[in-house]
């Protein structure tokens, strides 16, 4: 008699976990840690991957680093203790994830890396824009108004893998030049934090360290980009001096429009935060997403997602009004 009594609070257990599980498969916790919502980019990341999941069922936890590495490992351990099923992350320090992933992995959390690879940890996925693909996109553009002379590179965080990736695509474009003596590098930096008011005093002194004879500028995003052309501006040589970009921030459009930035790679962040939002619930409900490509982060190949970039000068920036990204009134055409 006990033993049949037993079985059947076994079975009805049972079945109550099972529902827990599916129940939790159709409506998944999503934690999204973000390195700094202070940063225009992010807000519409967030916005847009917000909207994505919930479409789905998915609930949707968000917190804000604002630019430190201490906040975001213990806003991440905040999210595991709220026992979210899957932790999306974009990393403001990619290499001092490894312990809290750990403990991620242990409450049976799958994490997903977003935009920036995180490092030396055990991720289930990465999600980002072609990183090297932006960085040729960017020297391209830059060298295309200015294939000779001298030649400065401002890079991104250092504690940013993105920024490395960037450089490796904008060293392809530019190592060709440099070879033949066309191109000279006359000096190259990280900005901390992707500072545009660090990039701002690094151009001070290298305008100044040059007699003001910089050619071109490879910037690596538009924050860095907008304090380079603002140094620039104060010698006179803003829309003299090509400079690159990237994110397709609307002060740089303008910037692009007015003819003071060269060009910025535009990421359609709807797409991505979509995307992201998609696998993200893939991996809750334990299926099989579609990755396109791998990327070593030091401790796994971890399966990724790739998507493409575009490169956006004055001629082709009516796609952000097309794609919905600004309208034609914020560009003030």
């Amino acid at each position: 008699m006990n033993k049949i009594i037993s079985a059947a609070i076994m079975t009805a257990m049972l079945a109550l976990t099972s529902s827990a599980a599916l129940a939790d498969a159709k409506n998944p916790k999503i934690g999204f840690s973000i390195d700094d919502l202070r940063v225009e980019r992010w807000t519409r990341d967030r916005d847009f991957f917000i909207a994505a999941a919930e479409k789905q069922g998915a609930k949707v936890f968000v917190q804000s680093a604002d630019a430190s590495e201490q906040r975001q490992i213990s806003q991440i351990e905040n999210l595991i203790s709220r026992g979210v099923d899957v932790l999306v992350i974009v990393p403001f320090n990619a290499t001092v994830l490894n312990n809290t992933i750990k403990e991620a992995k242990k409450a049976g959390i799958k994490v997903l890396s977003y935009d920036r690879l995180i490092l030396g940890a055990d991720i289930d996925a990465y999600i980002s824009f072609d990183n090297e693909k932006v960085g040729e996109m960017q020297a391209e553009g830059v060298v295309k108004l200015q294939p000779k002379g001298n030649y400065y590179l401002l890079g991104g965080a250092p504690t940013d893998n993105n920024a490395k990736m960037l450089r490796e695509g904008q060293m392809k474009v530019l190592k060709p030049y440099i070879d033949k003596g066309d191109i000279k590098v006359v000096g190259q930096q990280w900005v901390k934090d992707w500072s545009a008011t660090e990039a701002l005093s690094i151009v001070e002194n290298a305008l100044t360290a040059n007699n003001n004879k910089i050619d071109a500028i490879v910037a690596s995003n538009d924050g860095t980009a907008g304090g380079a052309i603002q140094a620039l501006a104060a010698q006179k040589l803003a829309g003299k001096v090509p400079v690159s970009g990237q994110d397709a921030d609307l002060a740089a459009v303008k910037r692009v429009i007015a003819g003071t930035q060269a060009m910025t790679v535009y990421k359609p962040l709807k797409t991505i935060a979509a995307e992201a939002a998609r696998l993200a619930v893939q991996l809750a409900r334990n299926e099989k997403p579609a990755y396109n490509s791998s990327y070593d982060n030091g401790l796994k190949k971890v399966s990724t997602v790739l998507l493409k970039p575009t490169p956006l000068t004055k001629a082709n920036v009516n796609i952000l009004v097309d794609d919905g990204f600004y309208t034609k009134a914020q560009l003030g055409n």
